[in-house]
């Protein structure tokens, strides 16, 4: 059976530097320790090895060959391969994901941006990295709260749903819903912040153009030209605008939550206007 080189028959090429040239340099005396072999068994299977080669001399100091003493690592090499498998998952599943996903570290500057956040912002990955996020991207008005939440989080202190005003690269603002959430490194130290966000811009622009109407609304009644007033279920003062005010003579902190048909209707007509409003909230 012909002789067979070890390396070429028991071991795989390693990208840093081949066995071969490893035993080679062992050969001439100069010893390696703890580089990492891929052994190929008989099964064609891959053990990794950690190896520490120490030249063999013999009793003339002469060299006649390599001893290598190993540590079977596969196990771990298996298991670190496994975990930057997922890693880079995970990478992909943040830069990727269908909601806006930023991070800071202890010190308040952007290390997590994905793609989404890029686009509704309008601020690129590099643009946005090792900025400030509140001095940068918030606000004005809100930027003592942002800062407290995001304290408060770097603290351990989480906040779930609150609502950050953020400023594009175009001077618009994007409403986002965020949780802030700490992040923590391998020994559970705090290392930043990671907030995960819904996009509420257009439900937000929409309740604000509710409440603009309803203020509208409050002021038209208010200040109408004509008596408006209001009852509750149980027909007691609820509205009383400033015309009823001026007729009646009654403010509308003296009218508010008084019945109406026994302090303000003449008794004559109580029973009709009761049966009136009384019909009126039947509907």
């Amino acid at each position: 059976r012909p002789t067979r080189s070890v390396t070429c028959y028991w071991l795989t090429r390693q990208p840093e530097q081949t066995p071969r040239a490893t035993l080679l340099v062992s050969l001439k005396g100069k010893e390696t320790s703890n580089y990492e072999l891929e052994f190929r068994t008989k099964s064609n299977e891959i053990r990794h090895l950690l190896v520490n080669a120490t030249t063999r001399r013999d009793a003339e100091s002469n060299i006649v060959g390599v001893v290598g003493v190993a540590q079977d690592v596969t196990e771990a090499v298996e298991r670190d391969r496994a975990v930057g498998a997922m890693a880079r998952e995970l990478r992909q599943l943040v830069d990727t994901a269908n909601a806006p996903i930023f991070g800071i570290d202890v010190h308040g500057n952007v290390n997590e941006w994905n793609d989404k956040t890029a686009e509704i912002t309008g601020f690129t990955k590099q643009e946005a990295f090792s900025k400030p996020l509140v001095s940068t991207f918030i606000v004005p008005k809100l930027r003592k709260l942002v800062q407290e939440i995001l304290d408060n989080a770097l603290r351990g202190n989480e906040t779930s749903n609150y609502e950050l005003e953020f400023r594009t690269k175009t001077n618009e603002i994007r409403y986002l819903l965020v949780n802030a959430t700490t992040r923590r490194d391998a020994e559970s130290n705090i290392v930043g912040v990671v907030g995960v966000a819904q996009d509420v811009t257009e439900a937000a622009k929409h309740d604000r153009a509710v409440a603009s109407m309803a203020r509208e609304l409050r002021e038209l009644v208010d200040t109408a030209n004509a008596p408006i007033f209001g009852i509750d279920m149980h027909g007691n003062v609820n509205e009383w605008n400033d015309k009823t005010a001026l007729i009646t003579g009654f403010s509308k902190g003296e009218a508010f939550a008084k019945p109406l048909v026994s302090t303000f209707i003449v008794p004559k007509l109580m029973q009709s206007v009761q049966n009136i409003m009384d019909n009126a909230l039947k509907g």
